[in-house]
């Protein structure tokens, strides 16, 4: 398969990554710099990870405690930057620990150069995570 040519292919092959559980794969689409960011995480979540060591140890746990099964309401905008997009869209599933559904809305600011992603500003609900099973960070809130 040819690489993605544009930041919402790159995104779009990100969500299959993720759905079939392949972190790996999904952290291999970053920049080794790129930075991630959650300006909503509540106490006790990270709120930056800088590079994509950073962002592969945040997400190696993920699968283990959300089973996502689909993104539905996927709206990807494009922006004036053409590296730069803004996607609306809910992730949902299943917790792991407790069974209970998975349903969190997101907004993200995305850029893109050469390929990998750069840039990724994660706007998601905030209060989901409050939930019972859904810490997959090991952060001791």
């Amino acid at each position: 398969m040819s690489a993605p040519t544009s930041p919402a292919d790159l995104y779009r092959h990100g969500l299959r990554l993720l759905l079939d559980k392949n972190t790996t794969g999904w952290v291999d689409l970053w920049a080794e710099d790129g930075v991630m960011e959650f300006p909503f995480a509540p106490q006790g979540w990270p709120t930056r990870l800088e590079g994509a060591e950073a962002i592969a140890a945040y997400m190696r746990r993920y699968p283990d405690h959300i089973d996502l099964h689909d993104f539905p309401d996927l709206r990807i905008h494009q922006t004036i930057d053409p590296e730069t997009i803004v996607v609306e869209m809910r992730g949902v599933g299943r917790l792991v620990e407790t069974g209970a559904p998975f349903d969190m809305t997101y907004i993200a600011v995305v850029t893109v150069q050469e390929g990998h992603f750069t840039s990724y500003r994660d706007y998601w609900n905030p209060l989901t995570v409050l939930e019972p099973g859904t810490d997959f960070t090991g952060s001791n809130r």
